[in-house]
């Protein structure tokens, strides 16, 4: 009997320690990354559109019909050299009838100039004669109004003279200008024009050609934000990659910082000029650049990944969520500490420059204890830590995992499911 008794105090026992042991709540279990050393590149994220450093559009002067077409896309040319002929039998036309005015001008020149020194002749003559009372002062003063006459007469033939000279050049260079040239050596990237195609010069000048004078010098046109704007400096290095060459990485510098603001729906930007070295010509002009300029590195640093600065306890989250219930500013979101900076990757990083952060460890029997840091810079995956309780090797919680108590396939019915 006693042994029968005995037996069910142990099963007692044995129940209600079983019954406390599996009622007792799981031990979290985190996911940890070490804390190391390393180097972290601080960047500006941006994109932009490739461009020549200088393209020209090249237009006509003079309205006409396109005779000829000397180049096409992606022709080099050279200084100087014909690239269309707009038809020039108008202009040749207003040449020789430019130059006949002018031959007209000098013959009346000449005409005038023997005039004056007839006058000049008689005037002379009739004043040696009014000396010996020969003739009346009434002739002398008629060969002075001749001889004045006379002068103003060639004044007049020269300023004719110098009109059509004037006139006969402006239709040469009409003429020269039907020949159009290129201005500058490079390539040919637009060509807007046809043969029989008549182009006018009237009120605004029509571009017929656009040319690149350099593809292995181009620019990329970012949009910089201006809460970014002044981490930036002429000098930074800057990488890029485009569509074109999705596993390429191209390099740059930046060359110029425009202080011109762009608003663009109450956003301002401002445009800072990457310079790009296209030797091997796998860039184009209007291709799109994803750019990322690196405005700080640090090496040799220690470091943290930026989800530990995230990371709360489960039981920490729900005291500051019943905190927020009722109370001054419910619901809403925390607002960013002062002097925090915009980190790369998806939206704002939790690090912040030369703030003070929480990071939790993982210690002892796997226990999560917060340790205050300030952060440095970050590059988005990872942050630095200028000061603070953490060493290299120690074990930062990035996430809390949760544990399920049931297992896959237990909890139903032993028959199987229900029908």
């Amino acid at each position: 009997m006693k042994k029968i008794i005995g037996a069910v105090l142990l099963l007692l026992v044995l129940s209600v320690a079983g019954y406390f042991y599996f009622k007792q709540p799981p031990q979290p279990q985190y996911k940890t990354q070490k804390v190391e050393r390393g180097s972290i590149v601080s960047t500006v994220s941006a994109t932009g559109t490739l461009n020549a450093v200088v393209t020209v559009q090249v237009g006509t002067q003079v309205s006409g019909t396109i005779a000829k077409l000397y180049v096409d896309f992606n022709s080099q040319v050279k200084k100087g050299q014909p690239i269309a002929q707009i038809d020039p039998a108008l202009f040749l036309s207003a040449v020789q009838q430019s130059r006949g005015n002018a031959l007209n001008a000098e013959a009346s020149l000449a005409k005038a100039r023997v005039t004056l020194a007839d006058a000049k002749r008689t005037y002379n003559r009739n004043k040696a004669l009014l000396v010996e009372g020969i003739i009346a002062q009434s002739d002398l003063d008629a060969a002075q109004t001749a001889y004045d006459a006379a002068l103003t007469g060639v004044r007049g033939a020269e300023a004719v003279l110098l009109q059509t000279r004037g006139a006969l050049r402006q239709a040469e260079t009409n003429l020269n200008y039907a020949t159009i040239k290129s201005p500058v050596d490079g390539i040919v990237v637009s060509r807007n024009v046809d043969v029989g195609q008549t182009v006018a010069a009237s009120f605004q000048t029509p571009t017929l050609f656009t040319i690149a004078q350099d593809l292995t010098k181009m620019q990329i046109d970012t949009s910089i934000d201006e809460s970014d704007i002044s981490r930036l400096k002429v000098g930074q290095k800057a990488e890029f990659t485009v569509d074109a060459y999705p596993e390429q990485t191209f390099e740059g510098t930046v060359v110029q910082i425009r202080n011109a603001p762009v608003v663009t729906q109450n956003v301002v930007t401002y445009v800072a000029v990457i310079g790009v070295d296209n030797r091997q010509l796998l860039l184009k002009p209007g291709m799109t650049a994803n750019v990322a300029v690196q405005t700080m590195r640090k090496d040799d640093l220690l470091k943290v990944p930026t989800a530990a600065l995230r990371f709360k306890p489960k039981a920490e989250k729900g005291k500051e969520k019943d905190k927020g219930k009722g109370g001054k500013g419910a619901g809403m979101t925390a607002a960013a500490p002062k002097g925090s900076v915009r980190m790369q990757g998806e939206g704002r990083s939790a690090a912040a420059n030369g703030t003070k952060q929480t990071v939790y460890l993982l210690k002892g029997e796997g226990k999560a204890v917060p340790v205050a840091i300030i952060t440095g810079i970050s590059d988005g995956a990872s942050v630095e830590v200028v000061s603070g309780a953490v060493k290299e090797g120690d074990d930062v919680i990035i996430e809390q995992v949760s544990q399920d108590k049931k297992k896959s396939g237990m909890g139903g019915s032993p028959m199987g499911p229900r029908f």
